[in-house]
């Protein structure tokens, strides 16, 4: 008699059968976890390690069905078993049996799925929510900024309800008059589940505000509520769509009383115009807006001697003022102002985050004294977690410490509260760029351009990223492209130097050294040392030092500096100077074999002698 085939021997001994069983018991079962799980709590990793344990058990199944039977008299090994026994042949009508029921189960559970209305599901939303800027009905173009600043107080009254999420300004704010556009594209952009839109008709003495909760995946209105009010009512009236909208969250306020947390103390409506009329200067990120945007703040101090977040909006302007755009001789002046307005804000409210904010900055870029800055800062972000701007801020001067992987880890938490703002991904771009990780630095560059293609710095920094990548021609192209003339000379002199083009590098860099060399004097020092030019590097670095240049202050996030100077000893004086920690030495590479000896050795093995 011939030995019957394997594949035969298999369906013999109803392995065939018991491997079909394993995988529907398998798939019902995994189904019933997933439908079952949220119900009692269990996470969602439960469903996954359910299905790795179940492929890892599956040839143990199948071995075990190869040598044992089930008989009406127990289990069986199959060698005890005759060959032609008919209890095999039973066993495999009770297994048909077994197959059809479990998966006749698994087909129920997957059309009550499918099929079945998820109640909790519909109840309960997701808690996120981004407020779309309210359009203006006004009739009056200039009437926008009383908009802006309502909607910015909503998300700002939302997220001391720290249940909610609730996305940032400027990426919400990047859908300014695209509300018609589909809702699940905006959702899903902004990574949330809600939308608050809504109109502002202000005429006179009165406001009237209409604002509707929608549901993003498809449109539909889950609350909408008209507010009619006087003017002198508006901050009670902001309290009021906070409330309601959290309520048509369904989200416990846990006791907290939402207010807005710009509202001036007097209530006088006129600082709290010029406080919205100077964020709208503020924003425009240059020389001739900044200096409208700090005589807006004056002015609303003005009107209201106590007004906290206007002397804490004033320091962080000034502050960006001086980092980015005084000379010489404005740079001692404006680090002062910066600083008395900073504590004359947390001397009104010490528990304002943005006031604390607004120290810590000018702690870290006027002061150089990190340790306190780290801790103002953290002290910012532990009373308000849900403020992007705070934490942007303590990431900042953890980059400059050094830590920059700590750095840019809290920046891809800022991302999620601000996933559109531009700033953000250029900070966490330049931090990324020097630490190295030049492919994920260029994308985060290129979404800020992309953001807002006028800001200062993007492309340059993007033209760098790209020339370390290898890119030269397109960050050459990029560098034409930045708008200003500091930033561009910058990225063209260590692009051209890179190229071989010394001439034309040279010329661009002695532009920057009669037009930048108290502006951006850090931007030189990297171009000398992209070259190789230490001793030059060092002695602009020590002026940009002597001058204050904020530059120095953030040598640890910017190209150049720390790779090309690193192991020089005048490096561990300046850092010295300015309080920060010596880089962490690099690895060891394995030694390599002397060039000559290597050369010794083959010219040696090629005449015939020993090496």
């Amino acid at each position: 008699m011939s030995k019957p085939s394997f594949f035969a021997e298999l369906k013999r001994r109803n392995v065939l059968r018991a491997g079909v069983l394993y995988a529907g018991a398998v798939w019902a079962l995994a189904q019933g976890i997933a439908q079952l799980g949220p119900s009692v709590g269990a996470p969602d990793w439960v469903t996954r390690w359910f299905l790795i344990a179940a492929v890892i058990g599956f040839p143990f199944w199948l071995a075990f069905a190869w040598f044992y039977e089930f008989t009406p008299t127990g289990l069986q090994r199959e060698s005890e078993i005759a060959p032609d026994d008919a209890i095999a042949h039973a066993s495999g009508r009770k297994l048909d049996k077994w197959i059809i029921a479990v998966l006749t189960l698994a087909v129920i559970l997957l059309l009550t799925d499918r099929f079945a209305p998820h109640r909790d599901a519909d109840a309960t939303l997701d808690k996120s929510v981004a407020v779309l800027p309210l359009v203006n009905e006004s009739g009056d173009p200039q009437q926008d900024y009383f908009s802006d600043g309502l909607s910015e107080e909503l998300i700002s009254a939302i997220a001391q309800v720290h249940a909610i999420k609730v996305i940032g300004r400027n990426s919400s704010f990047q859908f300014r008059g695209k509300q018609q556009d589909d809702t699940a594209a905006i959702g899903a952009k902004l990574g949330v589940a809600t939308l608050l839109e809504g109109t502002v008709r202000k005429q006179g003495n009165q406001v009237r505000i209409v604002a509707s909760l929608i549901k993003a995946s498809d449109g539909s209105t889950l609350w909408s509520q008209t507010y009619e009010r006087e003017l002198k009512d508006v901050f009670a009236v902001q309290s009021d769509i906070a409330t309601s909208v959290a309520g048509a969250l369904r989200i416990t306020l846990l006791g907290q009383t939402i207010e807005a947390t710009d509202k001036p103390p007097s209530g006088n409506l006129d600082a709290y115009d010029a406080l919205l009329q100077g964020r709208k200067y503020a924003e425009r990120r240059n020389r001739a807006d900044y200096l409208k945007a700090v005589s807006y703040y004056q002015q609303a101090i003005r009107l209201d001697p106590d007004y906290a977040v206007a002397y804490a909006r004033l320091a962080i302007t000034q502050q960006w003022f001086n980092d980015w755009a005084a000379t010489g001789d404005e740079r001692a002046l404006v680090s002062a102002q910066a600083r008395a307005n900073a504590h004359k804000a947390i001397e009104l409210a010490p528990n304002s985050a943005v006031a604390l904010g607004a120290l810590g900055i000018n702690q870290a870029w006027s002061d150089f004294d990190y340790p306190s800055a780290e801790a103002t800062l953290k002290k910012a972000v532990a009373l308000d977690p849900s403020n992007p701007e705070t934490l942007y801020q303590l990431a900042d001067v953890t980059a400059c410490l050094g830590r920059l992987d700590e750095g840019i880890a809290m920046m891809r938490r800022v991302l999620t509260m601000e996933p559109l703002n531009a700033s953000f991904h250029f900070y966490t771009g330049q931090f990324l760029l020097a630490a190295g990780k030049l492919d994920a630095a260029a994308a985060e560059m290129r979404r800020a351009v992309a953001l807002q293609p006028d800001a200062e710095a993007f492309h340059a920094y993007l033209a760098i990223a790209q020339l370390q990548r290898g890119q030269t021609a397109q960050a050459l192209r990029t560098a034409n492209d930045e708008p200003t003339p500091v930033g561009r000379r910058w990225a063209l002199s260590t692009i051209h130097f890179a190229q071989g083009d010394a001439a034309q590098g040279q010329a661009e860099l002695d532009d920057m050294l009669r037009l930048d060399a108290d502006l951006a004097p850090t931007s030189i020092a990297m171009v000398y040392a992209s070259i190789g030019s230490k001793d030059k590097a060092f002695a602009v670095l020590d002026h940009a030092l002597a001058i204050r240049d904020s530059g120095v202050a953030s040598i640890y996030e910017q190209p150049y500096l720390i790779p090309k100077l690193r192991g020089d000893p005048r490096l561990a004086i300046l850092l010295k100077k300015l309080g920060l920690p010596n880089p962490a030495p690099v690895p060891a590479l394995p030694a390599m074999p002397d060039a000559a000896a290597v050369s010794s050795s083959v010219n040696a093995t090629s005449s015939g002698e020993k090496p």
